[in-house]
């Protein structure tokens, strides 16, 4: 799937977030947690794939993203995990910014 194949959602303003910060929203009903690293934004799947807590109620720490229950991690940029108990992956996607508007597409 090429990048004109998807289709973007805009989610929020880059005002809204600022770096080393995150925050809830939904793109076509799917949990997503939006996150501002350093000036870069990304998009990581809101639910832990340890166990069903929200990514967006945890902690960012560097360049990983802490769920809230066990402190299980994930990378922000890949969604690899990098702290046990998270040994499986956590869903990405694609993020762009279109003026002020921050757009979100499911890459499935």
């Amino acid at each position: 799937m090429t990048d004109t194949d998807l289709k973007y959602e805009t989610v929020a303003k880059t005002s809204d977030l600022k770096p080393g910060e995150m925050m809830y929203v939904e793109v076509d009903d799917e949990p997503v947690c939006l996150i501002n690293l350093n000036g870069e934004f990304h998009a990581l799947n809101d639910v832990c794939t340890h166990q069903d807590a929200s990514l967006s109620d945890g902690e960012i720490d560097g360049d990983e993203i802490e769920c809230p229950l066990h402190g299980g991690a994930f990378d922000i940029r890949t969604g690899q995990p990098t702290s046990f108990p998270v040994v499986t992956p956590i869903e990405v996607y694609k993020v762009r910014v279109v003026g002020d508007d921050i757009q979100v597409a499911l890459t499935r």
